[in-house]
C-alpha cells in the first residue's frame, strides 16, 4: 500500500504561481510513476502532468499546460516526494488537484491522494 498526502493547494488571482507537493509512503519502492490529476466540477478528470520514477527526462504535460507548469521529483530513503510548480495560473486551471501513483506491475494509477484546492480568479 502507499499512502499520499498533498499540500498547497490555495487561491490566487490570474498570472499567479502555486507550488503543490506530494509525499509518497508505504510501498514506494515498486512505484514506476507518478502524476498530477485535475477535476474541476462538472467535468471530467485530466491528466496534468507525470513523471517515472527512474528516469530523468520523462516529464509528461497536458498541453493545456505546457509551458505554465513543471513537475519534479525528489527521493528520499523511505519517501517519494512529488511537486508541481504551477506558474502563469488561468482562472481555468481552478480545480481539485489529485497526485497518484502506479505501481510497476500496473497499466494505470492506482493509488490517489485526497485531492487540494486550487483556486484561481480573475
Amino acid at each position: 500500500q502507499v499512502q499520499l498526502v498533498e499540500s498547497g493547494g490555495g487561491s490566487v488571482q490570474a498570472g499567479g504561481s502555486l507550488r503543490l507537493s506530494c509525499v509518497a509512503s508505504g510501498s514506494t519502492w515498486n512505484q514506476c510513476s507518478m502524476g498530477w490529476f485535475r477535476q474541476a466540477p462538472g467535468k471530467e478528470r485530466e491528466r496534468v502532468a507525470s513523471i517515472d520514477i527512474g528516469d530523468d527526462n520523462s516529464p509528461t504535460y497536458a498541453d493545456s499546460v505546457k509551458g505554465r507548469f513543471a513537475i519534479s521529483k525528489e527521493i528520499a530513503r523511505n519517501t517519494l516526494n512529488v511537486f508541481l510548480r504551477m506558474d502563469s495560473l488561468k482562472p481555468e486551471d481552478t480545480a481539485t488537484y489529485y497526485c497518484a501513483a502506479r505501481r510497476c506491475s500496473a497499466v494505470t494509477f492506482d493509488y490517489w491522494g485526497q485531492g487540494t484546492q486550487v483556486t484561481v480568479s480573475s
